[in-house]
């Protein structure tokens, strides 16, 4: 007799998918319901999956597609707990950092769920501690020289080691908030106090990076899925993406991003490195430093990654639809389409309830197309939305992408 207890998603089969809203139902929980987590959701939902969103703050993106949705701060163990064991899920999928990942890995060790892509994993990378000790002194990976510092004392003593410039960072924090670049002694204490206000959890503690003279970065969107022949878990890699990135916060992003033979064998060593060490099945951005031949590790997210976002456009499967696949156990395909690109499409405005002109004119930019994210609060900087565009080569769709954000005009909804 079937039962709605969490059904297990072993190594060699796919988790049977059943009906939304029966007792049958395949039931995925995201931590975190932003755009990112928004796509997912449609593409878990276009799989026949039920979904459960949870967000700090109401009528998040995914909360307004989600089966269901709950507003919870997920750094409360006891809270995530309580909706963990309400709603039941097979899977758990964290999409943001600021989430208590000791109770993610006391859910799984208790069988209640099955954590994507392991509550280790989970643990390791919401931390740039756990993820920068993992790929530089197990791992031996090139990365920059570091060093971490819980003090302002601390972090002066950490700087005078590794010299200026540098970048320091708070160990848990997204989308370059509380990230600094120092080049003097004029800058340290400020950049402190910046990553004190920008980290999520572990206020009071950091990284500080030795700066690498590169001269591009990359995502590298790494995928852990099944085989489709033997059931057994496989490597697979999308195209490059190249980005730019300011105070830490992506732009623009594109793919292709051209490499020289011997970097793309690097980059994706590494990626594979780093992903099979933390395990689980799903999609990881692998960030990395290049300069010729060269390859440095900088980070890992084991979800989409934003930068990513350019696959709406460029792939077969978006990241989002890849990342379902793989943690529903079926099979992927990472070919690419076309060359594209993405602009990011800020909000302009401190404000609630904003609207957009412009969108029928951004629609007429050739390649181009729009998503904008339904955030229920603009401010200036905060990314509302993005355009994705195809070009015959990256250089015309990043023309494209551009132009079709530009066109794009947050206002005042009053």
């Amino acid at each position: 007799m079937q039962t709605d207890q969490p059904r297990k998603n072993t190594a060699n089969s796919p988790l049977r998918i059943g009906t939304p809203g029966s007792p049958q139902a395949t039931r995925v929980m995201l931590l975190g319901a932003g755009e990112l987590g928004k796509e997912v959701i449609i593409a878990l939902q276009r799989l026949g999956v039920e979904v459960i969103a949870l967000d700090r703050y109401p009528n998040a993106p995914g909360h307004q597609v989600a089966h269901r949705a709950h507003v919870i701060d997920m750094t409360d163990a006891a809270a995530l707990r309580v909706l963990v064991e309400k709603e039941r899920p097979h899977l758990i999928v964290p999409e943001i950092e600021a989430i208590a990942t000791d109770a993610l890995a006391q859910i799984e060790a208790d069988g209640a769920a099955t954590v994507i892509p392991t509550a280790r994993a989970t643990q390791l990378t919401m931390n740039r501690e756990g993820i920068r000790r993992l790929a530089a002194e197990e791992l031996g990976l090139p990365t920059s020289p570091y060093a971490f510092a819980q003090s302002l004392d601390e972090m002066k003593a950490a700087i005078a080691r590794i010299g200026f410039p540098c970048v320091v960072k708070p160990v848990m924090s997204s989308s370059g908030k509380g990230q600094s670049v120092l080049r003097s002694d004029a800058d340290v204490e400020p950049a402190w106090n910046y990553a004190m206000a920008g980290g999520r959890v572990n206020h009071g503690r950091v990284i500080v990076e030795g700066f690498i003279d590169f001269e591009y970065e990359i995502t590298q969107l790494t995928v852990r899925a099944a085989d489709p022949q033997t059931g057994e878990t496989q490597t697979y890699f999308c195209d490059p993406i190249g980005h730019v990135q300011v105070a830490g916060d992506y732009v623009e992003s594109w793919q292709p991003q051209a490499l020289r033979p011997a970097a793309l064998e690097k980059s994706r060593d590494v990626a594979a490195k780093v992903v099979t060490a933390l395990g689980g099945r799903g999609l990881f951005g692998v960030e990395l430093f290049v300069r010729g031949d060269d390859v440095w590790f900088s980070e890992v997210s084991p979800r989409p990654h934003d930068t990513g976002l350019v696959t709406l456009a460029t792939q077969r499967f978006s990241e989002f639809e890849l990342h379902a696949r793989a943690i529903l156990g079926l099979p992927v395909n990472t070919s690419l389409r076309a060359p594209g690109a993405s602009a990011v499409i800020y909000g302009g405005l401190d404000e609630a309830g904003i609207a957009f002109e412009g969108v029928a004119e951004a629609l007429t930019v050739p390649g181009a197309d729009l998503r904008l994210f339904g955030k229920p609060e603009s401010f200036v900087k905060r990314r509302m939305g993005v355009a994705v565009a195809t070009g015959a080569d990256t250089d015309e769709a990043r023309a494209r992408a551009k132009l079709a954000a530009s066109k794009v005009r947050p206002v005042s909804a009053k």
